[in-house]
């Protein structure tokens, strides 16, 4: 017992004197003893690595100067993206203050050099480009003119493109038969150039205020009540030749706030967005 007692002491002792080195090397120790006051630690200061912030999400807007083109610019900016737009006419005529903070370019989507320059440093686009006229026109303006955007976006490595296209209306697709053919051809080579990040709306009639000239013209005084109206009656979308004629309308800002978040948003999938699903998304809150 006597040999057991005496080890214990002389471990405890031990004990007291077992000193804890710095990494640093400086000799500096911690010690059990409770009498003692210990010195700190001699801590090197960690490597500071400069880690750049992530890139900045640089949207271009093609027609920006339109109706749905402004209201994206708009709703873009709202959500503190750097935004540029490149339209026939150059600088918007608006007299907003968010246009003033919109880069401009002035170009024609049918020249691919004027194209190329606007798309440097882009990594999402919106395309709400389109028109009406004869048949050959508006292949042109809503067919043509979108499959360049497509292309020399894709070449110049543009990670996501979402295009403003339309509902489908029944027997009026062919009376526009150009409209609606160049809206189908420019939508079969988005899907083709993007398959993960191209996103096509497809909206029906869309309303809110529109600017021409100095006037405004409130489309929402009846756009609004037929959108409730028709929102009710899904059912009749289904019914043959006249079902389309049912799609209801949509409002311009829920048409730009959809599209400014597909564009955006790397878990928006990819494909084609009916009016119902831009309803339902512009009721979601943004990511």
């Amino acid at each position: 017992m006597r040999t057991i007692v005496s080890r214990l002491i002389r471990y405890q002792s031990s004990l007291s004197q077992i000193r804890f080195v710095s990494a640093s090397g400086g000799g500096r120790y911690l010690s059990t003893d409770s009498n003692k006051i210990d010195e700190p630690f001699n801590v090197e200061e960690a490597e500071t690595v400069h880690v750049p912030p992530p890139p900045t999400e640089k949207l271009l807007v093609l027609g920006g100067n339109g109706f749905v083109g402004s209201h994206v610019c708009k709703e873009a900016l709202d959500r503190g993206l750097s935004v540029s737009s490149l339209c026939r006419s150059g600088k918007s005529s608006l007299q907003e203050s968010w246009a003033s903070k919109v880069t401009w370019h002035q170009g024609n989507l049918l020249s691919s050099d004027l194209l190329k320059d606007a798309l440097d440093g882009v990594t999402s686009v919106i395309s709400c480009v389109g028109g009406f006229g004869s048949n050959s026109y508006m292949y042109k303006i809503n067919g043509t003119a979108n499959i360049n955007a497509i292309r020399a976006a894709s070449e110049k490595g543009v990670k996501r493109f979402v295009y403003i296209s339309a509902a489908d209306f029944g027997l009026a697709n062919y009376l526009l038969r150009g409209y609606y053919e160049g809206k189908r051809a420019a939508e079969t080579e988005l899907l083709t150039r993007f398959a993960y990040g191209g996103i096509i709306l497809r909206p029906g009639f869309i309303y809110g205020t529109r600017s021409v000239g100095s006037m405004k013209i409130p489309l929402g005084v009846f756009g609004s009540p037929m959108e409730m109206v028709l929102q009710q009656a899904k059912p009749l979308n289904q019914l043959p030749l006249v079902g389309p004629l049912f799609t209801p309308p949509v409002n311009v800002e829920s048409v730009a706030k959809v599209a400014v978040r597909a564009a955006t948003d790397p878990v928006f999938p990819p494909g084609i967005v009916d009016v119902h699903g831009i309803q339902r998304y512009s009721q979601q809150k943004s990511r």
